[in-house]
């Protein structure tokens, strides 16, 4: 399948059977500028699929359509089983969304956040439980103000996890973090994905999207230039001729940094 891949299929069947995401068509235009340009493609249940793109390719337009929060002006998006352009607000009960910047009452617990959160779904949680997931129970009766970077992220994600969701929007979830800290936000994404939940990764950090994604979508002006694993693009990239500058190894700055400095999370 070549750079057009899975976007020029006209996906004949209806069927969402196996599909946690079924887009097709879809277009969103901002007056003369078309954001999202008529794409199509299919994320599988248990999958980590990441949306990769420079600024302005239109991933943020894309996932916002796919979580209820922006409107399209044409084309078919299933979220969950559900019609996101006709029942919005039922496929937001059924998501996880996990914002790169999040606002938080000061005031207010870890615990009694989750509490808080869980209420607006109409949900009792086992808060702690759910902090001891993203590995934040010793912060339970901290602020998130008292909390370093790493640990805020993680916090976001355990918040978008109180509804138990299908599926979990992860918005550039790494951004700004010590190697440590990223590596266990891989770990953790990993752990979601066991328990039988799908991932939408948007992310800057190709490595990162090359270790977490089982496929990647490559997004610029609107359009999907491609979307495969991400060792499929690569070898699609080497056969063409190409040759890096650099010569690959078995290891990276970044595996000599954790190796010297330890894997544990430096958060104190």
């Amino acid at each position: 399948m070549d750079v057009v891949t899975e976007q020029a299929e006209a996906f004949p069947d209806a069927s969402t059977a196996g599909f946690a995401i079924v887009v097709d068509g879809l277009r969103k235009r901002y007056g003369s500028l078309v954001a999202v340009d008529g794409i199509s493609f299919r994320v599988k249940d248990r999958e980590i699929f990441g949306l990769l793109g420079p600024n302005g390719a239109g991933k943020t337009t894309t996932v916002e359509i796919l979580e209820g929060l922006r409107d399209a002006d044409d084309g078919r998006a299933i979220v969950a089983g559900i019609d996101v352009r006709k029942e919005p607000q039922k496929v937001k009960g059924l998501i996880g969304v996990q914002l790169q910047s999040s606002a938080f009452f000061d005031g207010l617990s870890l615990l009694e956040l989750l509490d808080m959160f869980a209420a607006l779904y109409g949900r009792r949680v086992d808060a702690m439980a759910i902090l001891k997931k993203v590995d934040l129970a010793e912060k339970a009766r901290s602020q998130v103000n008292k909390l370093s970077g790493g640990q805020k992220q993680r916090f976001s994600i355990a918040t978008a996890l109180v509804n138990e969701p299908r599926i979990l929007f992860l918005d550039e979830p790494t951004t700004g973090l010590d190697p440590q800290a990223r590596r266990n936000l891989w770990e953790l994404a990993d752990s979601i994905r066991a328990e039988g939940r799908t991932i939408v990764l948007t992310t800057h950090y190709m490595d990162e999207a090359e270790t977490l994604c089982d496929r990647v979508a490559i997004m610029d002006h609107g359009k999907i230039l491609a979307m495969e694993p991400p060792d499929a693009l690569i070898q699609r990239l080497i056969d063409k001729g190409f040759k890096g500058d650099r010569v690959e190894r078995s290891a990276n700055l970044e595996d000599v940094f954790l190796d010297m400095t330890g894997h544990g999370l430096r958060e104190a």
